[in-house]
């Protein structure tokens, strides 16, 4: 394992290394989540890059930059296993140095579910994305369907700009008890933890009216908030019926695949989670 910090150290390393790349980025606290995602770069790539930086300018204001969970002294213990692997490790500077000016903006995938509540997070996602890919020119780059509306926006992006890539979305890994892996899960107390998992419940909820051959919308939905409804803990954000493509919400009967979502604050950790319906 190679770790690095500088743009043009890994530009040199990354000459060297011949074969197929598969990139995997992410802003450390790593879990079990991540290394899903790097055992699947690794087993379909000849190297793997990972990426560990908290992107300043993805989180709003008086959202958790800051506070944001940082170790990389365990995120490098975890990643030790994998073999040709290169850790890029980037400082705020080297990403955005002085006089720093372009972004990257993608519209209308971007503009609803967290787009809507966090109007400048899929802009500083996007731009840090796209320098990562111009850096690492990869093959191919992994993400967690996890994050449904970061993935489509990355994968808009991507046809957009005709990056010379392949985005490859890797399922969510979930507790015993459905709660999907995140590293903001650490701001969460023993009582949090034990609420948490009715994120998942009410997407189960949804998706079995769907299973039983409900199709209105706003039903589903319902059902989503009635279980979170019976959470003290959960403070609901936002739940969503949404097109799985454009992300548009459904409204009256849903046809296609659907992608059931919501946020969900419990305590100071602020979760998200979703599950799709109608796939073939």
């Amino acid at each position: 394992m190679l770790v690095l910090e500088k743009i043009a150290d890994f530009r040199r390393e990354r000459a060297r290394r011949e074969g197929t790349c598969g990139f995997v980025p992410t802003m450390g606290y790593l879990h079990e989540g991540h290394l899903a995602l790097v055992r699947r770069a690794a087993a379909e790539n000849d190297h793997v890059v990972v990426s560990i930086f908290v992107n300043p300018t993805q989180f709003g204001q008086n959202e958790d930059f800051g506070g944001y969970p940082r170790d990389l002294a365990r995120d490098l213990e975890m990643l030790h296993a994998f073999p040709n692997l290169i850790v890029f490790t980037p400082t705020v500077e080297e990403i955005y140095p002085h006089g720093f000016q372009s972004y990257v903006q993608v519209e209308e995938v971007s503009q609803g579910l967290e787009g809507e509540r966090r109007p400048t997070h899929f802009r500083g996602v996007a731009t840090v994305v796209a320098k990562l890919f111009n850096i690492v020119q990869p093959q191919r780059a992994y993400f967690g369907q996890k994050d449904a509306q970061q993935l489509a926006v990355i994968r808009q992006m991507v046809r957009d700009l005709a990056f010379p890539l392949e985005v490859i979305g890797v399922p969510t890994v979930r507790e015993s008890d459905g709660l999907a892996l995140s590293s903001r899960n650490s701001y969460l107390t023993p009582e949090q933890r034990a609420a948490a998992p009715v994120l998942y419940r009410a997407l189960c909820a949804a998706r079995d009216r769907y299973t039983d051959g409900e199709r209105d919308a706003e039903v589903l939905r319902a059902a989503m908030r009635a279980v979170l409804a019976a959470e003290p803990l959960a403070a609901v954000d936002y739940v969503s019926a949404a097109d799985a493509e454009t992300l548009r919400e459904c409204e009256g009967a849903v046809s296609g695949a659907v992608l059931l979502s919501m946020a969900v604050r419990i305590g100071r950790a602020r979760l998200i989670d979703n599950l799709s319906v109608g796939v073939d």
